[in-house]
């Protein structure tokens, strides 16, 4: 019996109708590279032998009798594939468009809690511009209570290779969770309650030490950015379940050498590159606030967790954009200065924090409190915390194979919230660096209006790079 840790179990309680807790990724195939002939059949029959002893894709979710303590995974004794691995095909003419509604279409529908948490929809007949032949897409499914940024590139590991005959990179198999009775999930559920107000002693000292020394740092001017501080925009209040998707490729070797001539981080140059995107598309709108905007940027702390168990190992800091700042140079120069402050400020924060206080998250009361804020829509009033979540997920250096077919683009897709109905995540694969941006639909109708602005400020940076652009241009 394998118990969601209460960061995990948080995933859950957070889902409503409307703020879907899933992650997405759009994979690109070229079935040409696959050593047989494609079929729809071949593909799903081959992802059913490789997941089937893979826990992550057989378990599913038993709650606590009561509501005592968090959700435990338990073996699906009725796993079956055509559950989770669909196929479609696009409408005429199967090009981008149709392909980024459809996908958005799927992101919008919740995934069904009485199985394993994920699904794949295979699509057929997409016919990308500048390209030779058909490309089939995988549309992939996963609960965020199953996987974060790492958790999940280490999943599809088990599906990938690096050849297309080759053995999936990762083979080893862990033990799949046993199916606990009654008796037993309410007994440990007393016993870990009754451990509650020890492990709240453990936590407290900590918690105020941090508080103590964020003021101190505060005070120096060190501190990272602070929440509750973003200016509010037109995606930053109550969502609904309907989504947007857009995609866009980065020449990674550019944003290499851009940091490596202006000493920065690729992170850094990423993070310059959304600041001016979100800067042009707000302008755009007539919408750019005077104050920068503010994102959440999630970190893994997998290495340096003492925990061993729960699939999500992250914690987070809060970044300012500069998308009050108008010259490229500038806001990497600054991002790259605060970046550093803030990761000093997170380095100071036990890796394990976010993972400890969330083992407080009492399984009732949260999605209640949940489900009440998006109803009375408090989040259109009181200040905004952030405004959209920016991820950097690294991704293999070498082309990979998915079931033997080329991946050509992998453009993974996190959860918007209340409050925060955009998110963007950035991942590197073979040379280059996949954008994907998913929102509320409502809030952003089209996401392709940002995310083409990617393209054209890394182009803006580079030129600035090389111009050698005012250090401090407003």
């Amino acid at each position: 019996m394998d118990r969601l840790s209460g960061l995990d179990a948080s995933f859950l309680y957070l889902e409503t109708p409307a703020q879907l807790m899933h992650v997405c990724a759009v994979m690109v195939l070229d079935p040409a590279t696959m050593t047989a002939p494609y079929s729809f059949a071949g593909l799903q029959s081959e992802i059913d032998l490789r997941v089937r002893d893979v826990p992550a894709f057989t378990r599913k979710v038993r709650g606590v009798p009561l509501g005592l303590d968090h959700p435990v995974w338990v073996q699906d004794q009725a796993f079956d594939i055509e559950r989770h691995v669909h196929r479609l095909a696009l409408p005429t003419p199967g090009g981008y468009d149709e392909l980024m509604d459809l996908c958005a279409h799927l992101a919008s529908l919740p995934l069904d809690r009485s199985r394993p948490l994920w699904e794949m929809w295979v699509i057929e007949g997409y016919r990308p511009e500048d390209t030779e032949g058909e490309r089939v897409v995988v549309f992939a499914k996963m609960h965020h209570a199953t996987v974060d940024g790492v958790s999940g590139a280490n999943l599809v590991s088990h599906l990938c290779s690096i050849e297309p005959d080759a053995a999936p990179m990762v083979t080893e198999r862990p033990a799949a969770p046993r199916n606990p009775g009654r008796g037993e999930l309410l007994g440990r559920a007393v016993i870990g309650t009754a451990a509650r107000p020890v492990t709240l002693v453990k936590v407290l000292k900590p918690s105020a030490q941090l508080v103590t020394k964020s003021i101190g740092r505060a005070r120096r001017g060190t501190a990272m950015a602070a929440p509750f501080s973003a200016p509010r925009t037109s995606f930053n209040g109550t969502i609904t379940s309907h989504r947007s998707i857009a995609m866009a490729d980065l020449d990674l070797d550019e944003i290499r050498r851009i940091k490596k001539v202006t000493g920065t981080t690729v992170n850094d140059v990423v993070l310059a590159v959304a600041g001016g995107a979100l800067r042009a598309y707000l302008e755009e709108r007539d919408e750019l606030p005077e104050s920068s905007l503010l994102a959440t940027v999630p970190v893994s702390v997998r290495d340096s967790s003492r925990r061993s168990t729960g699939a999500n190992k992250v914690s987070a800091l809060f970044t300012k954009l500069g998308t009050d700042i108008a010259d490229p140079l500038a806001r990497l120069h600054m991002l790259a200065e605060r970046n550093q402050h803030a990761k000093e400020h997170h380095n100071a924060i036990s890796a394990d924090a976010l993972q400890d206080w969330a083992e407080f998250a009492a399984p009732r009361t949260f999605g209640l409190a949940v489900r009440t804020y998006a109803n009375l829509r408090l989040a259109e009033r009181h200040p905004v915390v952030h405004n959209l979540v920016i991820s950097n997920v690294p991704g293999p250096p070498i082309p990979l194979y998915f079931m033997g077919a080329r991946i050509d683009a992998l453009c993974p897709l996190g959860p918007v919230f209340h409050g925060a109905g955009l998110n963007v995540t950035v991942m590197s694969n073979a040379g280059q660096m996949h954008v994907g941006a998913i929102a509320c639909r409502e809030s952003m109708p089209d996401t392709d209006a940002l995310v083409r602005h990617f393209p054209a400020e890394l182009a803006r940076l580079s030129e600035a790079v090389a111009a050698g652009s005012p250090a401090d241009a407003r």
